[in-house]
């Protein structure tokens, strides 16, 4: 009976075309700086972002103090002061990124979409015909980026970091001991052994100074193809000559073996000895006896091709850690596939239940890395797969949870 009046361009004027109330987060006809980003991208990338800022930063600070409990008193009896201890921790900090991403990924995912799955928001949405896939693209984006980042700083930062640390640290070290010892006691590591099969040689050192970069007490054996000693250099001294590239020996004698016998058949003694042909690193002969987590990527990269030339087991610790540090790369999509399922699903509760699961998930990860990691050592399984062990299981969880999400 009573026609409704409207505007002359239509009802849509009322609130602008496309501006519907009802459907807020809907996309934008044109107004995007980028092409199909629309207004709930940015809203789940500000809510997320700001809690994984949040994340990164308590979690690094955490580790902050960790590194200055662990470190702090070493630091100042070795005389540092004010800018060479924050310079230590500068430089520290990056080694732990690689360790801290995911968990940030993780719990700060969990509580962004805990938090809008308790708003309706993600319900909304669906309602409105946005699947799961593009609902949550720019999460999916931003974990492949993370991914290239955890690459990045694996390959570049992170062995910096460990290297770089560890420099500083010893210099402080050598520092304090040169106060109250002589040099050649200065950083000094006792009973060093190196085996090289590949030059058919073997080192032994009574003491070496990381100080004065030379060994003390030196005995370096020559083996025919049989692994006989055919010659022995015996020496007070030894160190290796960067310019020249080769082992100066001091103040020594040099042995002449018959193979068949064991008997000495000739005997030299020699003031200074220089042997070109000796080539062996003296970082890597101090590497062997360190633990895999506290070496580098490159470090890690050496010890394994040298266990791997003298076929020792020993060598499979390192590996495992070396493929694991490579099988971490993927470790944002895996955290971000398990968050997912996770955050969505379910009951609408307080988002910090979705904290506490993700610290669950973390120690289900690391069981299966131990387990992994000892079935790698009793080399029942290869150390590459002991490495991928932990993600393909941390995957299939992931694929097991959206099967059930669908």
């Amino acid at each position: 009976m009573f026609a409704r009046l409207e505007p002359p361009d239509g009802p849509q004027r009322r609130h602008g075309a496309g501006s519907d109330p009802r459907n807020k987060f809907a996309p934008a006809a044109g107004s995007d700086l980028l092409a199909g980003v629309n207004t709930f991208d940015r809203h789940l990338l500000r809510e997320w972002l700001q809690i994984l800022g949040l994340v990164l930063l308590a979690t690094c600070g955490l580790l902050l103090v960790q590194v200055m409990y662990d470190d702090f008193r070493a630091l100042r009896e070795g005389g540092a002061r004010g800018l060479e201890l924050w310079t230590y921790f500068f430089v520290t900090m990056p080694s732990f990124l690689t360790v801290v991403l995911p968990l940030a990924l993780l719990v700060s995912l969990m509580f962004t979409l805990g938090k809008l799955h308790r708003a309706n928001e993600l319900t909304a949405m669906r309602a409105a015909g946005v699947g799961f896939g593009r609902l949550l693209a720019p999460v999916w984006l931003i974990g492949v980026l993370a991914c290239a980042l955890s690459w990045w700083l694996n390959a570049t930062v992170v062995p910096w970091s460990v290297e770089e640390s560890r420099s500083l640290k010893d210099g402080l070290e050598f520092r304090r001991q040169a106060r109250t010892l002589p040099p050649d006691r200065v950083g000094a590591v006792n009973s060093v052994g190196f085996d090289n099969p590949a030059a058919r040689r073997m080192w032994f050192f009574n003491r070496y100074s990381k100080g004065a970069q030379r060994g003390y007490g030196v005995s370096v054996s020559e083996l025919d193809v049989q692994r006989r000693e055919s010659v022995r250099l015996v020496a007070a001294q030894a160190w290796y000559d960067t310019t020249r590239r080769g082992w100066m020996f001091k103040d020594g004698r040099e042995l002449v073996f018959d193979v068949e016998t064991g008997e000495i058949t000739a005997s030299v003694p020699f003031a200074e000895k220089f042997m070109e042909k000796y080539r062996e690193d003296p970082q890597l002969m101090l590497l062997i006896d360190r633990r895999p987590i506290d070496l580098s990527l490159r470090e890690l990269a050496r010890l394994i091709d040298y266990f791997k030339t003298e076929r020792n087991p020993k060598g499979v610790p390192y590996a495992v850690r070396y493929f694991g540090l490579i099988a971490d790369t993927l470790g944002p999509l895996i955290v971000i596939a398990i968050a997912i399922p996770f955050a969505v699903t379910g009951v609408r509760v307080n988002p910090a239940v979705g904290v506490s699961k993700s610290i669950g998930l973390f120690f289900l990860y690391y069981v299966l890395a131990n387990i992994a990691a000892s079935l790698a050592t009793k080399q029942i399984i290869d150390p590459a797969w002991a490495a991928w062990l932990p993600n393909i299981g941390m995957a299939a969880l992931a694929a097991w949870f959206f099967a059930r999400m669908r």
